[in-house]
């Protein structure tokens, strides 16, 4: 989720003023259609797209009428059809019964600041029952496509490519499976290859609160393995948008984990982007890193650079600011591994939808320089490696060519 400067986090500061169009389209009398539709004509950064827009939902009432008693799936259906044909990233509905919903409404919590307390009663702080991954359809199956790193998915022993076929003997959804289960565990039925008989993980519920699981989640992804006597660190961007997700990695890369690596590989295959647009500067920046040493010495990391080599991983979850970050790297002579990334570069402002339900509209474009956009082309690998999913059993072909290009850089090689 996953931004000009920081695309998906300080895009709510953009408040564009609203447009009026020529020929309005005209309201449906559905509460959550209609303002969904105002919200589009009032803020996407494209006015030259409303008039196409426009048409779309004038057909969309036309051809079956929404009215105030329509039923939820066919508002919902056509909810999503009016905003697919901006074809735009950063647009999009988010319900309640999904973990980008939870997740989006921390991302953009100051857009939402003053309902808070109401959605997430009684401190106001977004989190949601969970085990902290990600499931994504693929030849009529669930696969899970994401294990976030230290959470209870990940200690459970749940892989990437595991097919998902129960909880607690009834089919999975993101959040209704986990409902009142926290402190609880669950039983996930599982098929880890293709024709195997299932397994059963038992796997703890968690209440999630997702910036800081990210946090966690970059924290916990650090390693350091060796290879021909050079040691090689590795360290997961799930997002920008967690507060202390950079200094996470700066501090690591300063006096931790990564202190003493030869070479590091940064991965970029996040879930959000968000971030500020110069985090790239903490791997490629010209100025030195510097502290603040107190009289009784104790030290405090003020800016990290990261001198010795580097190479990235990307793939299409590398969106927003972290595609900013991966553009910034390969103009800097650093080797990306892997896919395309998303081609979703533009700047994103959350709104409540009378239901709750959480909108998110482009309102802004974003230009890299004087003419470069990403949107819709995205970053190209310089070492492409394809992954494929279903029943990968935790392998990982992009980060292991990583790893071995690293190793070569290295040695030499």
């Amino acid at each position: 989720m996953k931004t000009l400067t920081s695309l998906a986090v300080t895009a709510w500061l953009t408040l564009t003023a609203p447009h009026s169009l020529a020929d309005e389209p005209p309201r449906s009398g559905q509460l959550v259609f209609d303002r969904a539709v105002e919200l589009v004509i009032g803020h996407y950064h494209d006015t030259s797209a409303l008039e196409r827009f426009g048409a779309v939902v004038k057909q969309e009432i036309a051809v079956a009428p929404i009215r105030a008693d329509t039923p939820r799936i066919r508002v919902n259906e056509a909810i999503d059809r009016v905003l697919a044909s901006l074809g735009a990233s950063h647009t999009g509905r988010f319900q309640p019964d999904t973990i980008a919903y939870f997740e989006l409404a921390d991302i953009f919590r100051f857009a939402i600041r003053n309902d808070l307390r109401r959605l997430f009663p009684p401190d106001g702080e977004v989190s949601y029952p969970g085990i902290g991954m990600i499931v994504q359809p693929a030849n009529g199956a669930l696969f899970v496509s994401d294990v976030y790193d230290g959470s209870p998915a990940a200690r459970a022993g749940m892989l990437v490519g595991d097919e998902v076929l129960s909880v607690d003997g009834a089919p999975y959804h993101e959040i209704a499976s986990f409902r009142d289960k926290i402190g609880r565990s669950v039983d996930m039925r599982i098929r880890r290859s293709a024709g195997a008989q299932p397994v059963t993980i038992k796997i703890a519920v968690e209440r999630l609160r997702p910036l800081r699981t990210f946090e966690k989640a970059i924290e916990d992804s650090v390693t350091v393995s060796e290879r021909n006597g050079k040691r090689i660190g590795y360290v997961r961007l799930w997002t920008l948008s967690a507060p202390d997700g950079l200094d996470i990695v700066a501090r690591e890369l300063a006096d931790g984990r990564l202190k003493d690596a030869d070479g590091l590989v940064v991965d970029l295959r996040g879930r959000w982007g968000g971030g500020p647009s110069d985090a790239a500067e903490l791997l490629v920046g010209d100025t030195p890193t510097f502290r603040l040493i107190q009289r009784d010495g104790e030290a405090t990391l003020a800016n990290m650079r990261w001198r010795r080599p580097v190479i990235a991983i990307i793939d299409e979850g590398a969106r927003s600011g972290l595609e900013l970050f991966a553009y910034a790297l390969k103009t800097n002579g650093i080797p990306l591994v892997g896919a395309r990334t998303a081609g979703a570069l533009l700047a994103g402002r959350a709104y409540l939808l009378p239901d709750d339900s959480l909108l998110e509209v482009a309102v802004s474009d974003a230009v890299i320089g004087d003419d470069v956009r990403l949107e819709g082309r995205g970053v190209e690998p310089d070492i492409p490696v394809a992954f494929s999913l279903p029943y990968a059993a935790g392998r990982d072909p992009q980060r292991d060519a990583a790893l071995e290009q690293m190793g070569r850089i290295l040695t030499g090689g």
